[in-house]
């Protein structure tokens, strides 16, 4: 066995773990996206909604923390996301191409169908992923901002 052909069986026996979790991370982007849709009507409804939790004993420093482990997970969607598709189309390339050059046109059709579903997928969690990461950082920031200047306003 040749390395190009071990190199083919690995990529073989990942694309199965790819494909769910481009379908966990599909899912996780729906829920996510609905999570924010719910926080921003929240924050529309009630003026004084906040998401970080602000203890008096924590310093600035963990309130950063608290606000990176709040948004993290949305970031490596947006990043990890893509790289799964991109995975996902090209696994099912190589056979898929093989058919072509054996004439077999409908069998790398369906292939290429279903290589093309994971990067739709993919892209689109990734796409949702980006907005939520966003938007939750920007309100998450802006409340980091307000309880430091409440906090030098205790001090002062």
């Amino acid at each position: 066995m040749n390395l190009e052909a071990g190199f083919a069986q690995v990529a073989q026996v990942l694309l199965w773990p790819v494909l769910v979790l481009v379908a966990l991370a599909f899912v996780y982007a729906l829920w996510a996206g609905g999570a924010t849709l719910m926080e921003a009507w929240q924050r529309w409804r009630l003026p004084h909604y906040r998401s970080l939790r602000v203890a008096p004993e924590l310093s600035m420093d963990e309130l950063e923390l608290q606000l990176v482990r709040q948004i993290e997970p949305v970031r490596l969607l947006s990043r990890l996301a893509p790289m799964l598709g991109l995975i996902a189309t090209m696994v099912p390339l190589g056979p898929a191409l093989q058919s072509v050059a054996q004439g077999q046109g409908q069998q790398a059709l369906a292939v290429f169908s279903g290589a093309f579903a994971g990067v739709v997928l993919a892209l689109a969690a990734a796409s949702v992923g980006l907005v939520v990461y966003s938007v939750r950082r920007r309100w998450l920031l802006a409340e980091l901002l307000a309880e430091r200047k409440r906090r030098a306003e205790v001090l002062a």
